[in-house]
């Protein structure tokens, strides 16, 4: 569809069918588009958007929580003690908190695949995070296959997506890995417990193979213990990966 003929389709839609704000769930009215950092979303209201928190430097290197104030001395947060990272670098575009929360909740749960619109923008906002992006390769957190077929995507891979369009520059998508184990929900456990569920749960892809100069960025939607990020790092390291980080889209 021609650029032209979209725009006045979505508007026409917007008018017939207003959308709403994920997070307070109130109407979103093009008159209502904001300025500065609430600028332009199509699925958070003006308020909910002006409330994301998004992560600038100076951030722990490991997991990219932000540092508040002066920083001097170590660079890795109280919250990656005892993670022992098979990754160098970690980074964040927003903390998972409030509207950033509701917006990977509504793509995560509910097959809000629409909310993808706001959250590249969010992504292409995330200067320092597309900044280790660029010209790397983008390996996507697998699902197990049951979970796939369920949700009919994989939202790491969709967010890799986005920061593929968004940084250019040679980066390309690289789905090196498979899930083998299908875990139960890891929210409500802890570090050990975690580690411990998902021990053996990552393997390579079929035919998958690495290049040890090559820049490989694992990436996932949310940041919460590092458990699933350093599983997934620590079998791409035994492939032979030597240069490798992390980004998520949120930290929580």
């Amino acid at each position: 569809m021609h650029p032209v003929v979209r725009k006045v389709a979505q508007g026409f839609s917007d008018v017939v069918f207003p959308p709403g704000c994920v997070h307070c769930r109130a109407l979103v009215s093009n008159e209502e588009s904001g300025t500065g950092a609430a600028a332009g979303f199509r699925h958070l209201c003006h308020r909910c958007a002006g409330q994301i928190e998004y992560v600038t430097p100076p951030h722990c290197l490991t997991c990219g929580h932000p540092f508040y104030g002066v920083v001097e001395g170590e660079r890795m947060c109280v919250k990656c003690e005892g993670l022992e990272p098979a990754f160098r670098e970690g980074r964040t575009a927003v903390l998972f908190k409030g509207s950033a929360r509701a917006l990977v909740i509504e793509l995560k749960y509910h097959r809000g695949l629409h909310v993808l619109e706001d959250m590249g923008m969010i992504l292409r906002r995330a200067k320092h995070l597309l900044d280790l992006v660029r010209g790397a390769a983008l390996v996507p957190v697998p699902l197990h296959s049951r979970k796939a077929r369920e949700r009919g995507y994989n939202q790491a891979e969709l967010l890799a997506e986005l920061l593929l369009a968004a940084a250019g520059g040679g980066t390309r998508l690289e789905p090196l890995l498979r899930r083998e184990v299908d875990t139960t929900t890891q929210t409500a456990f802890d570090r050990r417990t975690r580690m411990a569920n998902l021990k053996n749960a990552f393997a390579l892809a079929p035919g998958a193979t690495l290049n040890p100069e090559q820049h490989y960025i694992i990436v996932d939607d949310v940041f919460t213990t590092g458990s699933t990020l350093n599983s997934c790092a620590r079998t791409l390291r035994r492939a032979g990966a030597l240069k490798l980080d992390v980004v998520t889209f949120g930290h929580g």
